[in-house]
């Protein structure tokens, strides 16, 4: 067999064809950075301005603020004004110069905290746009029955990260310093615009504006069982998982003894996890139908992290197993819960919708992260970080609650979708439409 043909038959079919691989590359390396930046930021706070739980709850909570402020507001916008490539180019180019004025004014000697919380809220206001006009830009570029192989592609190049990214970061922090660290995000922004530059999918036509514009996404998720009950299983887990995030690193340096390096390894390695979530999530998919591994997923992610907790007083050999048991746990499910999310929301949203749906979503299920993050610092102050973890890690699995009396769990195949019309003229990419608006049904 010619080396050629043994190529082809590895590569997956959606990466030979060239726009969706220059898609799937920017973003790959945009999340390598931002793993980097995941732990730096943090660190960045905890090692260089000496944070306290409080603080770090701030810095959390002021990354987050965007989506629970802006996302409705953005997602109209972006219907109504279109061009959602050149909206995401824009905000990868944004949060590029913002991070890079971290490392400069460190060196400056003038770094403080009040850069970091401005950098963090500003770099979440950029996120914002260009998530609400991701799911577009995605659609134009995959056909509806390749929503579950995209996602899985994209998605396997995030659970790498996770354990190419959290290692480096680590070893990055060790070397150059955190606010070092985080030049690496800035670079890998500028590397995700210019492939977005690369690349001109067709998109659906704007939304009409008027009264009542902006409540539209609302309205949808309002009447839609299947997202509505995605969106109150989610947004409790994000609740409780980021008031275990906003303490974590501190609780790992400070409480555990864990060096940056030595945290960044074992979260790294633990991610592994993730990889092994990819792989699989398409099979269990298979077997349990989308809802089933969905709901399955539900559990896994946050009940992993009750590890976290468990793992203070013991010996360091201890810390690090269970760190790294929590870390692949939590990687598994994080995975998994978030290719059928995203496959299931992306074939349930119409195209003219889907920003809109997706800021109204965001606000609520992005939106009470940096309520959670404020409750971790607030409550870690008060109870201490292990009581607070234990809270936070337990209450997590709760959100599984919402899917019981739903047809999520008994959801074989993807939701039926609306036919939607075909402009004439349109390119094809993969045997997928290179705009918004697709052959086939569509629903979120």
């Amino acid at each position: 067999m010619s080396l050629r043909r043994q190529t082809t038959r590895i590569v997956p079919p959606l990466l030979r064809e060239r726009t969706f691989r220059r898609y799937w590359t920017g973003q790959t390396i945009s999340l390598f950075g931002d793993q980097v930046s995941i732990l730096a930021l943090p660190l960045t706070a905890v090692l260089v301005l000496h944070a306290g739980a409080a603080q770090t709850g701030y810095l959390t909570a002021a990354g987050l603020a965007p989506s629970l402020l802006f996302s409705i507001v953005a997602g109209g916008w972006v219907d109504r004004k279109g061009h959602r490539r050149r909206v995401m180019l824009t905000a990868d180019l944004v949060r590029a110069v913002l991070l890079a004025s971290l490392p400069i004014t460190y060196l400056a000697g003038v770094l403080t905290f009040a850069q970091l919380y401005a950098v963090a809220f500003l770099v979440g206001c950029a996120s914002v746009l260009f998530n609400v006009a991701q799911g577009t830009v995605f659609a134009s570029l995959v056909r509806p029955t390749d929503y579950v192989a995209a996602n899985s592609l994209i998605h396997g190049s995030r659970a790498l990260s996770f354990v190419g990214g959290q290692s480096a970061g680590g070893v990055l922090v060790q070397l150059v310093t955190a606010p070092g660290a985080i030049l690496i995000d800035a670079c890998s922004f500028l590397a995700s615009a210019l492939f977005l530059r690369s690349i001109h999918p067709r998109e659906p036509l704007t939304a009409a504006g008027g009264r009542g514009h902006l409540l539209e996404g609302v309205r949808f998720i309002a009447h839609s069982r299947e997202v509505r009950a995605l969106l109150l299983a989610t947004a409790t887990i994000n609740v409780f998982n980021f008031m275990e995030a906003a303490i974590f690193v501190l609780y790992a340096i400070r409480s555990l003894g864990l060096t940056p390096a030595q945290l960044g390894l074992v979260l790294g390695i633990g991610a592994v996890g993730a990889v092994i979530g990819a792989a699989l999530t398409s099979r269990v998919a298979r077997r349990l139908g989308v809802g089933g591994a969905f709901t399955l997923s539900c559990v896994v992610f946050p009940a992993s992290f009750i590890l976290i907790p468990v793992a203070g007083g013991m010996g360091k050999p201890a810390i690090l197993a269970l760190l790294f048991a929590a870390a692949f746990g939590g990687g598994v499910g994080v995975v998994m819960l978030d290719i059928t999310i995203g496959a299931i929301l992306t074939a349930a949203v119409p195209a003219v919708l889907r920003a809109r749906v997706s800021g109204a979503y965001s606000t609520i299920n992005y939106g009470l992260r940096p309520v959670g993050a404020l409750a971790g610092g607030a409550m870690g102050s008060a109870l201490g970080l292990r009581p607070t973890l234990w809270i936070a890690t337990i209450a997590g699995v709760a959100g599984v609650v919402w899917l019981i009396p739903s047809p999520i769990p008994r959801l074989r195949t993807l939701p039926e979708l609306r036919d939607e019309p075909v402009p004439p003229g349109r390119d094809v990419v993969a045997g997928a439409q290179v705009d918004g608006t697709k052959s086939g049904p569509t629903s979120s």
